[in-house]
């Protein structure tokens, strides 16, 4: 402790960045509580070294997304909505199709809105690799497998 100033705050550096890959099994849970744990990976919230503009978070593998769990009725209520950029191109469809038809978008579109909308979030979801089955192609990395 400096004795002139009180106590320093030391940041973290650019070469303290992790490059691990944790893989999380998606299977028989909701995908809003999968969600939640791989931002705070994503982020590096369960560091000690954690800082709010630096990405020393893990890099994520999500498997079995097809196979989520939902309560209620949202597989029929819960709609997805974009738009084209055309003038009447507001689209939908609901989430047990977009489960049919690519259960990756249902993870990223959560996982989008669980981060602020800067650069640093979209640097962070650029680290995130979702897969609706059970194998996936990067074992190269050596993932480490969270309970």
């Amino acid at each position: 402790m400096d004795p002139l100033y009180g106590q320093r705050t030391t940041y973290t550096k650019k070469e303290q960045e992790r490059n691990q890959w944790v893989v999380i099994d998606a299977a028989g849970k909701a995908p809003g509580r999968v969600a939640t744990e791989v931002v705070r990976r994503l982020q590096g919230k369960h560091l000690p070294i954690y800082q709010p503009g630096i990405a020393i978070g893990d890099n994520v593998i999500i498997i079995n997304a097809a196979k989520i769990k939902v309560t209620g009725n949202k597989l029929q209520q819960k709609e997805y909505h974009w738009h084209t950029g055309h003038p009447g191109g507001l689209k939908s469809r609901k989430m047990a199709i977009q489960l049919e038809k690519d259960p990756r978008k249902i993870f990223m579109i959560a996982l989008k809105g669980m981060l602020a909308k800067t650069k640093h979030s979209r640097r962070l979801l650029g680290r995130v690799r979702v897969f609706p089955g059970a194998e996936h192609n990067l074992q190269a990395q050596k993932p480490v497998v969270l309970k």
